[in-house]
């Protein structure tokens, strides 16, 4: 089988890390090659990044955050993702290029149509990779605070307060509604097996279409 990549977005709090970690052992008992990664990450230089981007106590422009978000993916692409999928692995990414049109564009007030050089941006960090399948965890951001509470962790985004979190979520929802042939939007306020269980049901019928 041909290689697939999927990945994971949505606001913090929905669960993602814990729902891509199921849903490679899901498909491993299917028989599938599965590994799972994250962005910012998944290299050592990538790794750097993520500890530069998401500290709060580091000013960061927003052009600066996108270009070191770019940078750590084109690094991931390269040395993790396609090597992955060309020995027809599949790839489960936590996060990937519609985060950065969300965080970096759409969330800070951008329409879809002012995203092109954004946009441009990404394909030439990923040489043109698109996943095949993206699944948005989505939930009122006033419940996915209280998870990410008692996850008692703080970054620099999630101490913009819950109207940045909102803006998020409305970002998300747009891009699927752009691309609903990719993007899937799934509930994530149920318990973690109902969650599990919608994903398992999209990846299904995605490598039910690939057979």
């Amino acid at each position: 089988m041909k290689g697939k990549f999927i990945t994971f977005e949505g606001a913090d709090g929905g669960g993602k890390s814990t729902q891509v970690q199921l849903a490679a052992e899901w498909l491993r008992k299917q028989g599938y090659d599965v590994i799972t990664t994250r962005e910012p990450g998944g290299t050592v230089l990538a790794e750097k990044v993520r500890e530069l981007v998401l500290d709060p106590a580091l000013p960061l422009n927003t052009t600066s955050q996108s270009l070191l978000y770019l940078a750590a993916r084109s690094e991931h692409v390269e040395k993790v993702i396609r090597p992955a999928l060309d020995a027809g692995k599949v790839v489960l990414c936590d996060r990937f290029s519609d985060s950065t049109l969300v965080y970096q564009g759409l969330s800070l007030g951008k329409e879809l149509a002012e995203l092109t050089v954004l946009r441009q941006l990404c394909s030439f960090a990923t040489a043109g990779l698109e996943p095949d399948l993206t699944l948005v965890l989505d939930g009122r951001p006033e419940e996915l605070a209280k998870r990410r509470e008692l996850r008692g962790v703080t970054d620099r985004y999630e101490q913009q307060g819950l109207d940045f979190q909102h803006r998020l979520r409305d970002g998300f929802l747009t891009l699927a509604k752009a691309e609903p042939a990719r993007i899937k939007v799934l509930n994530a306020e149920g318990s973690m097996e109902e969650v599990a269980e919608a994903v398992q049901k999209a990846l299904d019928n995605l490598l039910q279409e690939a057979e």
